[in-house]
């Protein structure tokens, strides 16, 4: 991944939608949109929060302001956290939207140094990019320069060794499990040391 290369990856992401200012939260239709996003009837949701249906009808429809017991009840019956439950979802109601990447099924992205295989990538207006990486440098000079981009980056060695190269730090050798979270505008590079290219996760945030 050259300087040039790099940016076009992001880029490739971020031109896929513009960010959406979210409504003001209701939080009565918040909990109505997250219970029929699980296909839950009313009874369905109060049993499984450990509310009464009447509660819950009421808070549905603004008739009460819960208690934290009774909010601490709904995210644990709605398996969420309760800063979840005022959260609202980027379109103002659960979308429920998902993709699937089956292994080697992934958009590919080529360049000299690594081999990108971009997952998640039908989703449009996402917030992460995670792609999947085989690392073909073996020398820091193979780049042109060092890559910068915004964001930040989490990185995850999938399987062989790397050296990570950031700007500010001493290179760190690192293998199979080991993972980095940085500033992705500070100069970064990754090469492999095993014999054979090394395979990494990454994932990007696009905010």
């Amino acid at each position: 991944m050259s300087k040039s290369d790099e940016p076009s990856l992001i880029q490739l992401a971020r031109e896929s939608g513009a960010h959406i200012q979210a409504e003001p939260l209701d939080l009565g239709s918040r909990v109505r949109d997250l219970r029929k996003s699980r296909g839950w009837t009313l009874e369905q949701a109060a049993r499984q929060a450990g509310l009464a249906r009447s509660t819950l009808s009421k808070i549905e429809n603004g008739q009460m302001s819960p208690t934290f017991d009774a909010l601490k009840k709904l995210a644990t019956g709605l398996e969420i956290g309760v800063p979840q439950l005022f959260t609202p979802p980027t379109k103002g109601q659960v979308t429920g939207r998902r993709d699937i990447t089956m292994s080697g099924e992934g958009q590919t992205h080529v360049t000299t140094t690594y081999e990108h295989e971009l997952l998640g990538s039908t989703l449009t207006k996402k917030s992460m990019l995670p792609y999947r990486s085989r690392v073909r440098a073996r020398r820091f000079d193979e780049f042109d320069g060092w890559v910068r981009h915004d964001g930040e980056e989490f990185l995850l060695v999938l399987t062989g060794t790397i050296r990570l190269y950031l700007e500010f730090y001493e290179p760190v050798e690192m293998r199979r499990g080991d993972s980095a979270y940085y500033d992705a505008s500070m100069g970064h590079n990754v090469i492999s040391t095993s014999p054979e290219d090394a395979v990494i996760l990454w994932v990007t945030s696009l905010g």
